[in-house]
C-alpha cells in the first residue's frame, strides 16, 4: 500500500497503523519497528487531517515497544555470553548450539 497515494483514506492508514501496532503484541517486535518507521512522516510531518493523533499514539508507543525489545535481547544475549561457561549444564541446555573446546 502506497501511503502518499491519493486513493488511501486516512481511516485506512489509521487501520494499517493499528493492526501493525496489535501484531507487535505477538511477540513481533520488529513490526513494532515497521510501524514506527513507516507512519513517522503521516503523524509528525503531514498536515493535520482525522486520526492523525491516532497515529502519533501509535508510532511512539510502537517506537518505545520496539526499543524496549531491542535493549532487553541485546542485554540478555549479553548476558548469556558473558556468562554461559559459569552457569555449566544449565546454560547448555539453553544453547542451541555448544561450543567445542576449552572456556
Amino acid at each position: 500500500m502506497d501511503l502518499q497515494s491519493s486513493k488511501v483514506t486516512p481511516e485506512q492508514k489509521v487501520d494499517l497503523c493499528k493492526t501493525y501496532f496489535y501484531l507487535g503484541f505477538l511477540f513481533l517486535p520488529f513490526v513494532w519497528g515497521i510501524n514506527a518507521v513507516w507512519f513517522y512522516r503521516e503523524g509528525f510531518k503531514k498536515p493535520e487531517f482525522e486520526g492523525q493523533k491516532t497515529i502519533k499514539k501509535l508510532v511512539v508507543m510502537s517506537f518505545i515497544g520496539a526499543l524496549l525489545w531491542t535493549v532487553g535481547m541485546v542485554s540478555w544475549i549479553a548476558v548469556f555470553t558473558l556468562n554461559r561457561v559459569q552457569w555449566g549444564a544449565t546454560a547448555d541446555y539453553m544453547s542451541f548450539n555448544i561450543p567445542i573446546g576449552k572456556p
